[in-house]
């Protein structure tokens, strides 16, 4: 897999964005927390928003840029859970949203792999 030289930072400003949007939006968020998780699904949601909000700034970094993107893949694999949750409970959705529910799963595995391919070319 190829990825560009600015791919650092396209992977910085994709957690970055999707941290904000945990903070300025969370009710979406709130719905996948796996309900095995204890405690309420909202500090869940703004937990992983202060998570990719870190894993961003780490990345952004270049001196944190390994550590950061290799906690990154890490994380990515994490939240696979969270996605399984909302393409099962998507079931009863309009077909386009059960299809983005269930899209979303296999693009773990090239998020995971990105962040793996920006730790390995860190410098440090």
């Amino acid at each position: 897999m190829r990825f560009a030289p600015r791919s650092p930072r396209l992977l910085a400003g994709l957690l970055g964005t999707s941290a904000a949007l945990h903070f300025a939006r969370p009710r979406p968020f709130d719905s996948i927390v796996p309900r095995a998780l204890p405690g309420s699904p909202r500090t869940w949601t703004y937990v992983s928003g202060a998570v990719e909000l870190g894993l961003a700034a780490a990345i952004a970094a270049p001196r944190t840029r390994r550590t950061g993107a290799l906690l990154a893949a890490g994380f990515f694999a994490a939240v696979l859970p969270a996605n399984v949750k909302m393409a099962r409970d998507w079931d009863n959705r309009p077909a386009p949203l059960r299809a983005a529910a269930y899209a979303r799963l296999p693009l773990q595995a090239p998020l995971v792999a990105w962040a793996l391919h920006v730790g390995r070319d860190a410098r440090g």
